[in-house]
């Protein structure tokens, strides 16, 4: 169900006046790809005639965080106690950007993260467009998410991914087939009925 929508289905903003004050947090990931042909040195600090970008996209992705309820119609404003963006060089002409914020509020900081990585992003490639215009904005993701009524992911979904994944490794190896096709439980499981027999009489047979 949207949360932004009244009953009469009208845009509207989510009242959190009785919700509790917790501590929030949020981290957000955006993806800069540099075609081939354009790719920088990364070995060398990438700038400009613009300056530095690097330095330059963190400075505008912790500008618009802060600022995100001007952008976004429905944001509260929230006073963000911290927001870092880290910016590096990922596999050959990917830039990887994370944003980290955090709050103590009534309402979460996902938004805000995702506004800084974006914005970062943004800066990224208006000051290397002179390169190419080939560059690509490839993801914007929210990483994780805590403090409110649901994190993310959520521990419980995390939890039954790993439960599920090791409940099919066990399956797949609780059975196998002996060489004249009868099933015998794997792993150090007791043999089905009448294996044992089985065995005995041919271990018999063979002396």
């Amino acid at each position: 169900m949207l949360s932004h929508v009244d009953s009469a289905n009208r845009p509207t903003m989510v009242d959190v006046g009785d919700k509790a004050v917790t501590r929030r947090s949020a981290v957000a990931r955006a993806t800069v790809v540099f075609p081939a042909e354009a790719v920088p040195a990364t070995s060398e600090t990438l700038r400009t005639k613009k300056g530095p970008v690097f330095d330059t996209a963190i400075v505008a992705g912790v500008m618009a965080a802060k600022r995100t309820h001007d952008l976004i119609p429905f944001c509260h404003p929230i006073p963000l106690e911290d927001c870092s963006i880290s910016i590096d060089w990922g596999a050959a002409g990917e830039v990887l950007i994370e944003c980290s914020v955090r709050a103590t509020h009534k309402t979460g900081v996902e938004m805000e993260a995702l506004t800084g990585a974006a914005t970062a992003a943004l800066t990224v490639y208006d000051m290397c467009k002179a390169l190419t215009h080939g560059i690509r904005i490839s993801e914007i993701a929210l990483v994780s998410k805590t403090g409110g009524r649901r994190d993310y992911p959520a521990a419980a979904d995390a939890s039954a991914e790993a439960t599920t994944g090791e409940a099919s490794k066990a399956e797949t190896g609780r059975t196998a087939a002996t060489s004249d096709g009868e099933a015998v439980v794997a792993a150090g499981e007791a043999a089905l009925p009448g294996a044992g027999k089985l065995a005995a009489t041919k271990a018999a047979g063979s002396d």
